[in-house]
């Protein structure tokens, strides 16, 4: 029982943590001029704080340190880390919230969070030689930091969705603990708590209408969360089946980001656009034109995430490979098919994101 009692105290600990220090932020982020203001791109109509990044991460760093500090896990290499890649992240997102990145470096900050965190966690051959592992764990971290990116247009979406994805991690370490991993499950564990506390710590400001954004500090720190935890949750599935398609687990079970961002690129390219150039051509706001309420289509994609939660979290109860195929098959034929319906909802496309000739 000690173990549930910890566990319970950290999740609730970083929830009060960022869910109190947050109007700090809030007034912290009028004063230093960190504000988003409204833009033909943009959904919100008035001028709105941009430094939720860094209430959330503060919050995840000193819960982190407090559960050190209670002997709950080492202050080893892994953590060590770990968050110094959420911090190279973090201050890139900073950074670029304030005065705009060239993309270039932004990229060589990703990279270097991505590597710190796969050389920390001895992941580098992970997938066999370090010249395949490499460019494939960079290409999943990079991509859904980006994703997340792209994916944070609306209040509260990616948020909740993340607590939820966070909540779903914990579930995973738990089953998969076993004497022969229990350190992986363990450091996966307490860091899903202290991240899902976290995010529904932020949620209540966050949520439609929103009091303080998350910015690119905050979207590509989340997206830096789910994809280590995916890397880690795809080794322990690996590891507990014995079997290499259970790598699949992780892209199952973040499947809604991989899915935005596919029909997003798709979209634009079949129509001629810029893929890296914003708009509002997202899944969430083709749900938002048929809705017509942010707040149903927020609680649209927490159920349809909650949803894939409860299939990966089945599939790897049941340990089968063949239902892990089917499980992933049957969601990619439910995008495709989600995906053309939303392709038919109009959206406007802004003048900046018109065909180009």
């Amino acid at each position: 029982m000690h173990i549930i009692y910890a566990c319970l105290s950290v999740f609730i600990l970083s929830f009060l943590s960022v869910y109190s220090i947050t109007p700090y932020i809030i007034r912290i982020a009028y004063k230093t001029k960190f504000l988003d203001n409204p833009g033909i791109r943009k959904i919100h109509k008035k001028v709105t704080p941009l430094l939720g990044g860094l209430a959330v991460f503060i919050g995840f760093f000193l819960l982190t340190i407090y559960v050190i500090f209670l002997n709950l896990h080492s202050f080893d290499l892994p953590i060590i880390g770990y968050l110094i890649g959420a911090l190279i992240i973090v201050s890139v997102g900073i950074i670029d919230d304030k005065y705009g990145m060239n993309p270039i470096l932004k990229l060589i900050g990703q990279a270097m969070a991505c590597f710190i965190f796969v050389y920390s966690n001895n992941l580098l051959h992970m997938l066999g030689p370090i010249y395949i592992t490499l460019p494939v764990l960079f290409l999943w971290m990079v991509g859904l930091m980006n994703a997340l990116n792209f994916l944070d247009n609306m209040d509260g979406i990616i948020t909740g969705m993340s607590g939820i994805l966070a909540l779903g991690f914990y579930a995973f370490s738990f089953i998969s603990k076993t004497n022969s991993v229990a350190t992986q499950a363990n450091f996966m564990s307490l860091l899903a708590l202290i991240f899902a506390g976290a995010a529904f710590g932020f949620l209540p400001y966050n949520f439609n209408p929103a009091k303080i954004f998350l910015g690119d500090a905050g979207s590509m720190f989340f997206g830096y969360f789910l994809a280590t935890m995916g890397i880690l949750a795809g080794r322990l599935a690996v590891i507990r089946m014995d079997n290499n398609l259970f790598y699949l687990l992780p892209v199952l079970l973040l499947s809604y980001a991989i899915f935005d961002i596919s029909l997003v690129s798709f979209i634009r390219k079949r129509d001629g656009r810029k893929i890296s150039q914003g708009g509002k051509d997202h899944s969430t706001h083709r749900i938002d034109t048929a809705m017509q309420s942010p707040k149903v289509t927020a609680l649209i994609v927490y159920l349809i995430n909650i949803v894939i939660v409860l299939v990966t979290i089945l599939v790897f109860k049941m340990g089968s490979y063949q239902l892990l195929i089917i499980s992933t098959i049957l969601f990619a034929i439910f995008f495709l098919f989600f995906g053309n319906k939303l392709d038919q909802i109009p959206v406007a496309i802004p003048e900046t994101q018109s065909k180009l000739d």
